[in-house]
């Protein structure tokens, strides 16, 4: 007869403890012996040891159904009575728990069967002591990276807008970069870095949320086998960027030449919004190159306001950060002059002339210089202080605005009380 949980005090007839066949099981190999269910969880580890020849130093987990012989832990020698036992990595236990079988075996004419997991030492050592893979990432790791972050490069509560915004980032991993030891060009997890630092740029989210743009991908060229990249340097020319399917896809070189580092942060930026720009015009002619313009305006100008508002991050400005503090130093004036002069450098190699789209360029200038001095204003009035001489004091006119308002809620109030 037969029972499930059989108890541990089990006993034949004649009193004595019944037998019980184990077959150990180790890389396709089994060896039966005989043991009872009184066996200990030292004795069974050192039976599997010999059943196997295993060395001494070999740390071993025996498996039963599913569960770890000696309550999860390894085990190289076990002990006895209420003792520190090092199979289950526990300080003290009781006899119940020194047991290999405390919840019983099944009584059947087959042996039961234990799995044999066997590591040598030494390899356990030299796992520990190898430099981890940098392009796996612990359960931590991805945790952290989750978790809003205080050391984001634009501040802890930049993010993208919900609305316009870059879908997916791809930075290009396939050439294994900074995986070896060796390696010494920027590890893929930086160029990501790098892409996600783009698209949380607070002058290309201007830019696009201006223009509610959705850029499907924004990815990495592949700075070796990237067939278009290669064409072009063939022809004599540079390829720093391209837009696939009117910003579906927009892909940047981000490495040198010679792979040792990342571009200058402000080129990229400046390459991110020249493909932006073609999401509307393919070509490079005056159309692009005037929304090209005025787009650079736009990113620009909105680097000078946070600077001007006294927005720091770790003691920098977002315009010190993005590599662009020189070109905003005089305000729009200097930002006007230093975005015709890009264009004057960038049309030029198309054969074309900046005069004729220079006026459009000062015009969004002004257009934003005006938007700019009119939210000021509002904000000075919500706050309470109309700016310049007052101090923050309520002007006269707003005073009598607001008094002739109470007069009025009172003869109100006086009417309904007659009435």
């Amino acid at each position: 007869m037969s029972f499930e949980n059989m108890s541990l005090s089990s006993q034949d007839n004649d009193g004595s403890i019944a037998p019980l066949k184990v077959d150990f099981i180790f890389k396709g190999k089994s060896s039966t012996m005989e043991l009872n269910v009184s066996t200990s969880v030292s004795d069974i580890y050192n039976r599997a040891r010999i059943a196997f020849d295993l060395p001494d130093n070999t740390i071993l987990k025996l498996l039963y159904r599913g569960k770890v012989i000696g309550g999860g832990g390894t085990a190289n020698k076990g002990s006895g009575g209420n003792k520190s036992c090092s199979c289950c990595s526990t300080v003290t236990h009781n006899e119940h728990l020194f047991l290999a079988f405390p919840d019983g075996v099944k009584t059947t004419t087959k042996p039961a069967k234990v799995l044999v997991m066997a590591t040598r030492g030494e390899t356990v050592t030299e796992l520990n002591n190898k430099r981890s893979d940098p392009t796996i990432r612990g359960f931590t790791s991805l945790t952290e990276t989750k978790q809003p972050s205080e050391a984001r490069v634009w501040g802890p509560e930049t993010v993208q807008n919900k609305d316009y915004k870059f879908c997916r980032f791809e930075s290009c991993n396939w050439q294994s970069f900074g995986h070896r030891p060796q390696s010494s060009t920027p590890h893929a997890f930086r160029a990501l870095q790098l892409l996600e630092k783009l698209a949380t740029d607070p002058g290309v989210k201007a830019v696009i949320i201006e223009r509610e743009l959705v850029v499907g991908t924004l990815g990495e060229i592949d700075p070796v086998d990237d067939r278009l990249l290669q064409k072009k340097k063939e022809q004599g020319a540079c390829l720093l960027g391209y837009n696939t399917g009117g910003g579906m896809r927009i892909d940047v070189k981000l490495r040198s030449d010679d792979l040792q580092d990342f571009l200058p942060y402000n080129e990229l930026a400046s390459t991110l919004i020249h493909e932006l720009s073609h999401n509307w015009v393919g070509e490079h002619n005056e159309l692009f190159w005037t929304n090209y313009g005025q787009m650079r305006v736009e990113y620009l100008w909105k680097h000078s306001v946070l600077s001007s508002q006294g927005y720091i991050v770790d003691g920098r400005t977002t315009a010190d950060i993005a590599g662009c503090a020189g070109l905003i130093r005089g305000g729009m004036d200097s930002i006007l002059k230093a975005v015709l002069a890009e264009l004057v450098r960038e049309m030029a190699n198309h054969g074309l002339s900046v005069q004729s789209i220079a006026p459009l360029i000062e015009e969004r200038c002004k257009e934003l210089f005006a938007e700019h001095k009119k939210s000021e204003r509002a904000g000075q009035i919500l706050g309470n202080g109309s700016g310049g001489e007052n101090n923050g004091v309520v002007s006269t006119d707003l005073r009598n605005l607001a008094l002739a308002a109470a007069e009025r809620r009172a003869k109100q109030n006086d009417n309904e009380k007659s009435a």
